[in-house]
């Protein structure tokens, strides 16, 4: 699947969620897109969400957040999310490229939490906002360092 090489999708691969950001490799932006919830069947991604965000934006390139302990070192999770980047990669046939993930959680509550306080966005927050901020976060570290892990 050819996409433009300067978009790329951004993903916050956690047990219940997937937050998504589209990014722009030109400008350097990223901007949260959604959230989408895991299938009932199994538990595994929205394959058909995941389908319809890469369809509408036709990425060159997909970025994972890797969640790694704090001293750097994998966890149970980061087998989940690197299980999810090869499903990514064998699903849309485009380069899947990972992101430490450190602190994106606790950044986006953070930008969330600002937000809220100059009411730029309304007080109560869905489930998801802290998910898709976090791959929006994830997603400018990697537009930021400008190169594969």
């Amino acid at each position: 699947m050819a996409g433009d090489a300067n978009v790329l999708l951004g993903f916050d691969f956690g047990t219940k969620r997937i937050g998504v950001a589209v990014g722009n490799a030109i400008t350097g932006n990223a901007q949260a897109l959604t959230t989408l919830h895991h299938s009932n069947a199994g538990g595994g991604p929205d394959w058909q969400g995941l389908t319809r965000i890469v369809a509408a934006w036709r990425p060159g390139a997909l970025v994972v957040g890797l969640p790694l302990a704090n001293d750097g070192s994998s966890q149970p999770m980061t087998e989940n999310a690197q299980q999810f980047m090869r499903q990514l990669g064998e699903h849309f046939d485009i380069p899947v490229h990972a992101m430490d993930e450190r602190f994106s959680t606790i950044e986006a509550m953070e930008r969330l939490r600002t937000a809220r306080a100059s009411g730029s966005r309304g007080k109560r927050l869905a489930k998801g906002d802290s998910d898709s901020m976090a791959a929006q976060v994830i997603l400018e570290g990697w537009l930021a360092n400008g190169s594969p892990s």
